[in-house]
């Protein structure tokens, strides 16, 4: 069961229905409220509730499904208008990320995501929460089990906060490691076939579903191809509209691989006839995660079955916009040679002679530039090379002579 805030129309509700669907669910029926003002205490008006509740013993459905963030009071009063479940949005799309974490990370996040939200609801819901663990014995004198609930979901959050900052540290670590390497990030509505594109750039062996939010954990994979340059390409978690701020805020560590790219590459399900307004969504939390001045190449995907005319409808709107079929391989070597063109712009093509006795310096300089080319000599290799500041800097204080192009 379903229904939706003013504004939201069809469109939302078939996108809630896809989440509930993911999450487990069956649809039943929906129903859809439209009005200038929201009720305080039920969200609907007096006789949608009503329709509701007859739709829902109609159905025999024991979950009512909205498509927008309710309050707890609104929930309470709800549930004991239609005698049954009441979910909102946010709820659904957390469930699914709790059944599809599969990493430590991602367990954590989700877990931190869950508890936030579900704090200021606990006079609801502090029935469920004895399987939390801790507390036993430390029951204050006076202290009701709400209370007690409370201070242990407070404990919880910051012993969850902690987890989380030694991943930040662990990340940072691995981050330090790739210095010097161009770091592509993929990002995207979910279901656009993110991980498809992965795929195809990586070689990698990632799961491949045709499922909202398929993919939680960020991958990272060097580039593949012949003659292509140390490039490390992540793929993220996918966007969605209205997407719980708690996600985003426990998910930060693993956003902070969009920060750090040096450039985005946002995947477009072009077949899809909510194209547009997807990427203004995806756009939306770019920004709120301070991403969004970045380089970004956009990829129209899913090029093998969209309508052509929607396919150049998009690409009158967004120029530089390149078509692909992640699945077919179609047209991807375009989208490589725009990663790598990117990856040239912060560097310099530079010839130099090195040592044969400097094969530490060769080997870090293999791999975190692009050889163009590479002539070994009697005792020394000269190389042709795309280099940065850092690189050059360090042949510099090698005391090597670099020309550059």
């Amino acid at each position: 069961m379903k229904d939706s805030g003013p504004g939201n129309g069809n469109e939302s509700l078939d996108e809630l229905a896809l989440l509930v669907d993911t999450a487990g669910g069956t649809v039943a029926g929906r129903l859809l409220q439209k009005r200038e003002s929201i009720s305080s205490g039920t969200f609907l008006g007096k006789g949608k509730v009503e329709e509701l509740k007859d739709l829902m013993e109609e159905h025999r459905a024991d979950i009512a499904v909205f498509d927008v963030d309710l309050s707890p009071g609104q929930v309470r009063n709800l549930e004991k208008h239609v005698n049954a479940k009441v979910v909102d949005r946010s709820e659904v799309i957390l469930d699914i990320f709790a059944q599809r974490a599969r990493t430590r990370e991602a367990r954590v996040q989700v877990e931190l995501a869950q508890l936030e939200y579900l704090f200021p609801r606990l006079t609801r819901l502090w029935k469920h929460l004895s399987r939390l663990g801790g507390g036993i014995g430390t029951r204050g004198p006076g202290e009701t089990q709400l209370e007690v609930d409370r201070r242990r979901v407070r404990e919880r959050i910051a012993s969850l906060k902690k987890q989380l900052s030694k991943v930040e540290k662990e990340r940072r670590v691995q981050r330090k490691s790739r210095e010097g390497v161009f770091a592509v990030a993929i990002v995207g509505y979910t279901n656009a076939g993110k991980s498809t594109l992965f795929r195809a750039l990586t070689e990698a062996d990632t799961l491949i579903e045709d499922r909202l939010f398929a993919t939680l954990d960020a991958k990272a994979r060097r580039l593949h191809g012949r003659k292509v340059p140390p490039v490390v390409v992540t793929d993220t978690v996918g966007f969605i509209r209205k997407l719980p701020h708690h996600l985003v805020t426990s998910f930060r560590a693993t956003l902070e691989e969009v920060l750090n790219a040096g450039l985005l590459v946002h995947v477009v399900d072009s077949s899809s006839p909510h194209a547009g307004d997807q990427i203004r969504v995806v756009e939306e939390v770019l920004t709120e995660i301070g991403a969004g001045g970045k380089r970004t190449v956009l990829a129209l995907n899913k090029t093998d079955v969209a309508d052509p005319d929607a396919v150049r409808g998009l690409k009158q709107r967004h120029p530089g916009a390149v078509e692909i079929s992640a699945l077919t391989g179609e047209n991807t070597d375009a989208l490589v040679d725009r990663i790598v063109e990117t990856s040239r712009s912060d560097k310099v093509l530079a010839t130099v002679e090195i040592p044969l006795t400097e094969d530490g310096l060769i080997a870090y300089l293999r791999g975190s530039c692009e050889f163009a080319q590479e002539k070994v000599l009697s005792d020394r290799v000269r190389i042709r090379l795309w280099a940065g500041k850092k690189e050059l800097g360090r042949l510099s204080r090698k005391g090597l002579p670099v020309k550059v192009s």
